[in-house]
């Protein structure tokens, strides 16, 4: 099949997983079409069978805001008949389905009948799309799509009880290549971040609030009362500055190291002992799940996606949102004996296997074969 593919393309989890889609379809034989405002940061290279096309936007002082979605439905239908485009899978109700649909209806009129998926990744649903001024667009969106997708259960139950849906939504969960995580680092060069008797915790997010940053370094301050060890945070976004104003008011800020944001993500979590994840809201937790197939435990909220992911007294451990006391209490149980972690390691390597990519991305072979037979 020859696929179009659009997303963020950012340092996002949605941005991510189409990313990886796309190159695990193209490892499958399929032509895959990326179709953003820049290359995907995930996406490495450029192959026979993966192409990437730019959405330039046209800078116009007429415009307060430049209108990317008719740049990009414009695009769509320019790349659907220059490379005869069998199915167009967008990630994002919005503005990605939005654009989608423009993009068909353009086509139509020239007798040219593309299906499109949508998969729904979570804040287009809880945060942006439920806002009154969008919802009537994001509403449309799905129930226009031919076929829609969403990365967990608790999504589509938060879909379903937010919107208007008519259309059937199929979960369709985020996977990993369990494969490329078999033979772990040699050079991981763990003791430039921690002496030898440290237990090494990561986070790896956006920073915004919705991942609790705050709570993040609280649950870490409890740990390293109890036991010597170093908190990595990754990524970039708003809530750095509270945290390292927080980190220095605590007085371990020579105790949590800020990386921003990396491309060496697996390498980070090859010598982490512990991932934190104590988010408001989670949609999957992708970030739970590289942790977990990078043989880490995971001390998360249950919130959301995340009891689909991080198994309970396997993989790691479940809290209610914001119970810091609680999530500190049992990572220090996983933590204080190398036997018991030993032990939630190889069960979070084992339990990330349920998503491994060749169980996930025949799925969406399916979805888009039943998308295909909508329109013919």
């Amino acid at each position: 099949m020859k696929i179009a593919i659009v997303c963020y393309p950012t340092f996002g989890g949605s941005g991510v997983v189409a990313t990886e889609l796309g190159v695990a379809l193209a490892a499958r034989g399929h032509e895959i079409h990326f179709i953003t405002y820049k290359q995907p940061v995930r996406l490495e290279l450029i192959t026979r069978n993966i192409h990437f096309h730019e959405v330039s936007v046209p800078d116009y002082p007429l415009f307060h805001y430049q209108p990317y979605e008719l740049a990009l439905s414009s695009k769509l239908v320019d790349m659907v008949k220059l490379y005869k485009i069998d199915v167009l899978h967008v990630h994002y109700a919005i503005p990605h389905a939005y654009a989608g649909y423009m993009a068909k209806k353009m086509l139509a009129e020239e007798n040219i009948h593309i299906p499109m998926v949508t998969t729904l990744h979570g804040t287009d649903i809880t945060l942006v799309g439920s806002h009154p001024f969008y919802k009537p667009a994001v509403t449309f969106s799905i129930n226009e799509s031919d076929v829609v997708t969403s990365v967990s259960q608790s999504l589509k139950d938060d879909t379903l009880r937010l919107f208007d849906i008519t259309n059937d939504i199929h979960v369709v969960p985020n996977f990993i290549d369990t494969t490329s995580h078999d033979n772990p680092y040699t050079d991981c060069q763990r003791d430039l971040m921690a002496k030898p008797e440290e237990r090494i915790i990561t986070h790896i997010s956006n920073l915004r609030p919705v991942k609790r940053i705050k709570d993040v370094v609280r649950i870490f301050y409890k740990i390293q009362k109890k036991i010597p060890a170093k908190l990595l945070i990754v990524g970039e976004g708003p809530e750095r500055e509270p945290a390292e104003k927080y980190c220095r008011n605590k007085g371990i800020e020579n105790k949590v190291i800020f990386l921003g944001n990396s491309s060496e993500i697996h390498k980070i979590l090859c010598f982490t002992d512990l991932f934190l994840l104590p988010s408001e809201k989670e949609s999957f937790g992708l970030a739970a799940l590289e942790a977990m197939v990078n043989g880490v435990p995971v001390i998360s909220s249950n919130t959301g996606g995340l009891p689909e992911v991080n198994v309970d007294g396997v993989s790691g451990y479940l809290s209610e949102v914001g119970d810091v006391s609680g999530m500190a209490k049992k990572a220090i149980s996983i933590l204080e004996s190398n036997e018991t972690l030993k032990k939630f390691k190889k069960q979070s390597k084992e339990a990330a296997k349920k998503f491994d990519t060749q169980n996930i991305v025949p799925m969406y072979e399916e979805v888009y074969a039943k998308a295909i037979q909508y329109v013919s």
